[in-house]
C-alpha cells in the first residue's frame, strides 16, 4: 500500500500472530520513478517466500521471518522505517498478552519504565547485546542523561548522540581560550607580551552528526533523541545495529561479535582511536559497572569476565593508520603525533614554544588541565601555527583520542606563568567552560587519566591537587596579571571522578578535630547557582548541574556576601558568574580550618576567613592531615608570590636578573595555609630562536607552595614556620 510520500508495508508474523503497518519515508521524487515499485517488490519478496535475507550477510533465514527481521529487510532497501516506538501501532489477531510491570534482561529482572529497562528494550528491539549497549553508553556518559544538555562535543543523552547544531552557535563566538589579550600564555615578562591571534573560523567535524542518523533509523524526532533518555538509548542501539549491518556482520552474534560496530560507533577516522575506544568498552563489559546516576536511577552492567571480542572486525572499517611518531603516551590509549612548529618569524621572534631538555636540566612538577573553549579540529590547527602558542597534548571529547604536539622535554606556552610553564606539561581537553557544552565524556576523562598516570610515573609527579592542577589554579606571576588569568576547566570538571580514574581517590586523611579539610562535595548533587552561561542573558541562572566547587562567604549564613578577591576584583566583590572563581574552593583542594559554627566551616582564604555550608548530614568537605605554614613569630604579615624565582646573586653574567615581586595579597599573623610542595628558586632562560645555551638559573632561596586561594601561591621558606595541622 502506497501513500504520497510514504511506503506502508503490511507485514504478517505468523509465529507471533501479529500484523504491523510499517510506515516508511520515501521522498516524492523517488515515488515518481518507474523503479520505485520494483524496489518495494525487491524489499518484500523474501518475506512473501518465507525467507528473509540477513542484512549485509547474505545468509538466509529458513523459517518465516520475525517482525524484527522483516523490518531489517525493508530497511536494507533504502527506506527509512521506524523500528522502535512505531511498532506500537501493530495490531494483533490473537488475545493480547497480559500486562507486565517488569522485563527480564541480561542484567536481571527490572521494572518497566526504569533506565535499566530502557537499555533492555532498546537492545531487544535492534538485536544488540545488552552488555554491549550498556558498555558503550557507560564509556560515553556513565549512563547519565545530563538533563538534556549537550556534552563539550555536542553529544546528548546516555548514548552521546552528537548534533553539530548544538555547537554551531557556541563556535561562532568562542575562540580558543588562549586567543585574546586577557592573559599572556607564555607569561615571561623578560620578553614582549604574547597575545595570540586566531586565524580562520572554527569548523564542525562531520562525525558530530550521529543524532541525525539516529532520527532516520528510529523515526524519533531530534528533540526526543536529545531530551528523552529512553529514545536516546533506542537511537544508540539503532546506530550500533546499523554499523553492524554496514560491516556485513550478522546482528544476532553475541557480545564478542560486535567489536567492529563498537569501534565504528566512536566515529574515529583512524584505527588507533577506534581500537582504543572499543578496547575500553570491552574492558568495562569484562569488569562490569553499577552506579546511581545523577538523577537517582540505578543502572547495572553485570561483569562478563574472560570476554574476548573478535578484534579482526576492525579491518572492515577501512580506517587510516595514525601517525604515531615518537609519541609519549601509554599503549592503552590512542595517540598520534601532530607537531607544533619551532620556527623563526618574520620581523624577529619565533614560535611557538621553547626547546629544553627536561627533566635533565629542570624537573617537571605540574600537570596543568585546560579546556579548549572551541572544538578539537580548530584547536589542532592552531597549535600548528608558529605565530600562535603551544601545549603538549590535545584530547578529543567524542572518543578520547590524543594528539601530542611537543616533546614533554620542551616547554609549552600555555599556563600564563613562565615559572609554571617551565616546570609543567599542559593538556588541552576539548570543551567549553560554559557555552556549547555542560559535561565531559567518560572516554575523554579515561584517556586523560591514563595519560596523566603515565606521565606522573615517568617524571615522579605526585598525583594530588598540589601537582595536578587546573589552569584556574595557576597564579598570576605579577600583580598586574592576576585579574586576567584564565579560569578553565572551571567548576564542571569532575575532579573527584578524575582522581578515582587516576587511582588516587580523594578521601578523608584526618580525624574529626583535624586542622585542615579537603573540599569534597558530591558532584552530582552539589549544584550551586551560577550565572553567565547564556551570552544573550548573562545574568540568568545557568542550568542546574553538578559542580566541583563550593561558594565561600564572609559570614556563616546563606545571605552573607561572597568573600573578596582583591586581585581579581580590586574595586568590588566577587560575582556569581561561572567564570569567577574569586570566592570558590574546588574539589581536592586542602585548606587550613579557621573556625566552625553550626553547619558552617571557615577556612583561611586570600588573607581572610571564608565560610562554606558544611552540614554533618551532607558535608562538602572531609578532614585531612598534612603540614601547614604560618608567619614566623614577630612578623605581622609575610608576602606571597606568583612564582619561585632565585635570589639576584644566583644569576650568572649575561642572564638578566628577574625581580622577585610580591602579589597584592597579605598573609597575616595567626593565619595558616596548607603546604603543597617545596621548591628551590629557579629560572629557565630562553629568549632567542637559535640560542646556543638556554641556562636554568638555580638559587639557594627556598619556597613553599601554599593553597592561598582558589589558586596556589608561594611564600619564602624563611618567612614562615611549618607544623603539622
Amino acid at each position: 500500500m502506497i501513500k504520497w510520500g510514504k511506503v506502508v508495508f503490511l507485514i504478517r508474523d505468523r509465529r507471533e500472530g501479529k500484523t504491523i503497518a510499517l510506515s516508511c519515508s520515501l521522498d516524492e521524487n523517488r515515488l515518481r520513478r518507474p523503479r520505485a515499485r520494483k524496489a518495494i517488490d525487491t524489499a518484500i519478496s523474501p518475506l512473501r517466500r518465507g525467507r528473509a535475507a540477513s542484512p549485509g550477510a547474505g545468509a538466509l533465514v529458513r523459517r518465516r521471518p520475525s517482525l524484527r527481521t522483516a523490518v531489517a529487510v525493508v530497511a536494507t532497501a533504502g527506506f527509512l522505517c521506524p523500528t522502535g516506538p512505531a511498532l506500537a501501532t501493530s495490531t494483533s489477531t490473537s488475545a493480547p498478552a497480559p500486562a507486565s510491570t517488569s522485563t527480564s534482561t541480561s542484567t536481571g529482572r527490572v521494572a518497566r519504565g526504569t533506565l535499566q529497562a530502557a537499555f533492555a528494550e532498546a537492545a531487544r528491539t535492534y538485536g544488540v547485546p545488552e552488555s554491549v549497549l550498556l558498555g558503550v553508553s557507560y564509556l560515553e556518559s556513565r549512563w547519565e542523561a545530563n538533563a538534556g544538555l549537550p556534552s563539550t562535543s555536542g553529544g546528548f543523552g546516555p548514548m552521546h548522540l552528537t548534533d553539530a547544531a548544538a555547537l554551531s552557535s557556541a563556535l561562532s563566538h568562542s575562540p580558543h581560550h588562549h586567543t585574546g589579550d586577557a592573559e599572556d600564555p607564555r607569561g615571561d615578562d623578560s620578553r614582549a607580551t604574547k597575545h595570540p591571534v586566531e586565524a580562520g573560523a572554527p569548523g564542525i567535524a562531520g562525525v558530530l552528526r550521529t543524532l541525525e542518523r539516529a532520527a532516520e533509523l528510529t523515526g524519533e524526532s531530534r528533540r526526543r533523541l536529545r531530551g528523552d533518555a529512553a529514545a536516546n538509548i533506542l537511537g544508540g542501539a539503532a546506530l550500533l545495529a546499523d554499523q553492524q549491518r554496514r560491516l556485513g556482520i550478522r546482528p544476532g552474534r553475541g557480545p564478542a561479535g560486535w567489536y567492529g560496530a563498537v569501534a565504528g560507533y566512536s566515529g574515529a577516522s583512524d584505527t588507533g582511536t577506534a581500537r582504543a575506544f572499543a578496547d575500553a568498552v570491552y574492558a568495562v563489559i569484562r569488569s562490569g559497572a553499577d552506579r546511581v546516576t545523577g538523577d537517582g536511577r540505578q543502572v547495572r552492567l553485570r561483569a562478563v569476565p574472560g570476554l574476548r571480542p573478535f578484534e579482526g572486525q576492525l579491518e572492515r572499517l577501512g580506517l587510516r593508520e595514525p601517525v604515531t611518531g615518537d609519541v609519549e603516551c601509554p599503549a592503552t590509549i590512542s595517540c598520534e603525533w601532530i607537531p607544533a612548529p619551532y620556527r623563526a618569524l618574520p620581523g624577529g621572534g619565533y614560535g611557538n614554544h621553547d626547546l629544553s631538555d627536561r627533566p635533565l636540566n629542570q624537573g617537571i612538577d605540574y600537570i596543568v588541565i585546560h579546556d579548549t573553549e572551541t572544538a578539537y579540529d580548530p584547536t589542532v590547527r592552531l597549535v600548528q601555527d608558529p605565530a600562535y602558542v603551544s601545549w603538549h597534548y590535545t584530547l578529543r571529547s567524542q572518543d578520547g583520542h590524543v594528539a601530542q604536539h611537543l616533546r614533554t622535554g620542551d616547554v609549552g606556552w600555555h599556563a600564563g606563568n613562565w615559572y609554571v610553564n617551565a616546570t609543567s606539561i599542559g593538556l588541552e581537553h576539548e570543551g567549553f567552560l560554559t557555552q556549547g557544552g555542560a559535561w565531559y565524556t567518560e572516554a575523554m576523562y579515561r584517556a586523560s587519566a591514563e595519560l596523566v598516570r603515565h606521565l606522573a610515573l615517568r617524571y615522579g609527579i605526585p598525583l594530588d591537587r598540589a601537582h595536578v592542577i587546573g589552569h584556574d589554579n595557576v597564579p598570576g606571576p605579577l600583580p598586574g596579571t592576576v585579574g586576567g588569568m584564565h579560569e578553565d576547566p572551571g567548576p564542571y570538571w569532575d575532579w573527584a571522578h578524575y582522581f578515582e580514574l587516576l587511582g588516587r581517590p580523594l578521601q578523608a586523611s584526618g580525624g574529626p578535630g583535624a586542622g585542615s579539610v579537603t573540599i569534597l562535595p558530591d558532584y552530582a548533587t552539589n549544584r550551586p547557582r551560577y550565572t553567565g552561561c547564556d551570552p544573550a542573558e548573562p545574568a540568568a541562572a545557568c542550568p542546574p548541574h553538578g559542580s566541583s566547587s563550593v561558594w565561600l562567604r564572609t559570614e556563616p549564613r546563606e545571605d552573607a556576601p561572597l568573600v573578596r578577591d582583591i586581585g581579581k576584583h580590586p574595586d568590588g566583590g566577587a560575582l556569581d558568574d561561572v567564570r569567577d572563581h574569586g570566592a570558590r574552593a574546588a574539589t581536592g583542594q586542602r585548606y587550613a580550618v579557621a573556625g566552625r559554627q553550626g553547619d558552617w566551616t571557615a577556612i583561611w582564604y586570600l588573607g581572610q576567613r571564608a565560610w562554606f555550608h558544611d552540614p554533618a548530614d551532607h558535608p562538602v568537605s572531609v578532614p585531612s592531615s598534612g603540614p601547614v605554614v604560618t608567619p614566623r613569630p614577630g612578623l605581622e604579615s609575610v608576602p606571597v608570590y606568583g612564582r619561585a624565582y632565585p635570589e639576584p646573586e644566583a644569576y650568572p653574567a649575561g642572564v638578566p636578573v628577574q625581580p622577585i615581586i610580591p602579589l597584592q595579597y597579605a598573609f597575616g599573623a595567626g593565619q595558616r595555609y596548607t603546604l603543597g610542595l617545596v621548591a628551590r628558586g629557579a629560572y629557565y632562560r630562553a629568549a632567542a630562536f637559535d640560542a646556543q645555551e638556554r641556562p636554568v638559573v638555580r638559587g639557594e632561596l627556598r619556597y613553599y607552595q601554599i593553597q592561598f586561594g582558589h589558586r596556589v601561591m608561594f611564600v619564602r621558606a624563611d618567612d614562615v614556620t611549618v607544623s603539622p595541622d
